[in-house]
């Protein structure tokens, strides 16, 4: 899948084991004039679990079965708990994607199981009915319920967490025309998600923002009354990133600690390959895992921007895109460039040099902190005869897929950037690392 432009609990700590009693062992005295025992050593410090392991591989069960069946590619997954509020009915939800260019968790309905379902409750809106939500994606977009639940990454947590099931059924069938019409596939089935669920870990604390808190306004995320009759009348819902949840918090602005960002770390990959595991580290600065280092650090643009938050500029062949952005969440480098031979047949919108391509793009923050990078482009439709699911130099023009709502000022690094890279998403407003984001570094 293509993507871009989008109370709590205590840190889980590993138990430290120190001694008990702190007295003298056996029948050793100490004497008159003889000097005490040493004092013991205190135990070491609980291990941080601010982080969860990242897999790139062909994707969850059931993805390449059937007629519309196919391998992913160039997915970052990630697995997730869910439990009923204050209760022990849980589930573990695996191949969720890592996306940092959305706010929020989704989750399909069909990776629930029916336990599951019935025990998570509905958040209602100020009008007692249910509530739903349509999030739109640049490929498609999502519609479902917005669900309570007790919910675990890693070793963090957050209570009573919002988040949105995708495709649920009853009052939530049928799609409104709003949020179909904006374009592009309804992502309710596993071969359009491509993943059983979407965690979204983008630049802001909420999906929605300011633009929500007013009824009848919406951006990418919009909020529904959903009585018995069907969804229809857009409401508000408050932008906090701490309970009482109205709004799809981002998960990691929502933990109690470790909530000013993230850092995906994956390993080069040289070539087509069938898998690849990394980690996703949760906060940047916080813990002697995630310090920023000597990073270059490139601001972005915030929520007041008319564009969105977490966009920066990109020069590319001379030409300046001020809407570009880092996303985990697509599949590949997505960029206009007519002098690059395109593929044809059922690989028509990607790019086929005929040998490896050496480009170059310069990154420009709103900082003014700029950064060159390079990269590689590799002939996609050899890459994608592979059937692996690591495509490190993949790359095509977003103007000629089907349904890609197309940024014809922007370049999109999409996962294939996070290769070899230790990939710095800060939260908008959080101190992170020294420097108060929304940013980029890396």
């Amino acid at each position: 899948m293509i993507r871009a432009l989008l109370a709590a609990c205590a840190l889980l700590l590993l138990a430290a084991c120190g001694g008990g009693g702190g007295g003298v062992t056996g029948s050793t005295a100490v004497g008159v004039g003889a000097s005490p025992p040493p004092p013991p050593t205190p135990p070491p410090p609980p291990a941080a679990q601010n982080f969860a392991t990242l897999t790139v591989d062909a994707g969850p069960a059931g993805l390449s079965s059937g007629p519309n069946g196919y391998i992913q590619y160039n997915v970052a997954y990630v697995s997730v708990t869910l439990c009923a509020p204050g209760a022990t009915t849980c589930q573990t939800i695996d191949h969720v994607q890592v996306d940092t260019g959305s706010v929020g968790l989704r989750v399909l309905q069909s990776a629930l199981s029916p336990a599951m379902l019935a025990a998570l409750p509905i958040e209602n809106d100020a009008n007692g009915n249910p509530l739903g939500e349509c999030y739109g994606f640049v490929d498609g977009y999502a519609f479902g319920s917005v669900r309570l639940a007790d919910f675990q990454v890693g070793g963090e947590k957050v209570a009573g967490m919002p988040f949105q099931v995708i495709g649920d059924g009853g009052a939530f069938a049928a799609v409104p025309s709003l949020c179909s019409s904006g374009g592009g596939a309804n992502l309710a089935a596993l071969t359009a998600l491509g993943a059983n669920g979407i965690i979204g870990v983008g630049v802001t604390t909420t999906d929605c923002g300011p633009a929500c808190a007013a009824a009848g306004g919406h951006s990418a995320a919009i909020y529904y009354d959903c009585p018995s009759s069907g969804c229809a009348a857009i409401v508000a819902e408050a932008p906090s990133a701490s309970a009482p949840f109205q709004q799809l918090p981002n998960p990691v602005a929502a933990m109690s600690v470790d909530n000013n960002g993230t850092i995906i770390s994956l390993p080069a990959a040289s070539g087509a390959q069938a898998s690849l595991t990394g980690t996703l580290y949760f906060g940047i600065g916080t813990e002697t895992n995630n310090a920023l280092g000597g990073a270059s650090v490139l601001l972005t643009s915030t929520s007041t921007n008319p564009n969105g938050a977490g966009l920066i500029n990109v020069v590319y062949n001379g030409l300046s895109l001020g809407e570009s952005f880092i996303d985990s969440g697509t599949n590949l480098f997505l960029f206009v460039d007519s002098a690059i031979a395109a593929c044809t047949g059922q690989d028509a919108g990607y790019y086929c040099p005929t040998s490896p391509l050496s480009l170059n793009a310069t990154l420009q923050g709103t900082n003014q902190a700029v950064t060159s990078v390079a990269f590689t482009l590799d002939n996609a439709a050899s890459l994608l005869a592979t059937n692996d699911a690591v495509l490190p130099g993949i790359g095509g023009n977003p103007n000629q897929f089907s349904g890609l709502n197309a940024y014809p000022q922007s370049f999109d690094f999409g996962l294939p950037f996070f290769y070899g890279r230790k990939v710095y998403t800060a939260i908008e407003g959080r101190n992170a690392g020294g420097t108060t984001g929304p940013y980029y570094a890396f």
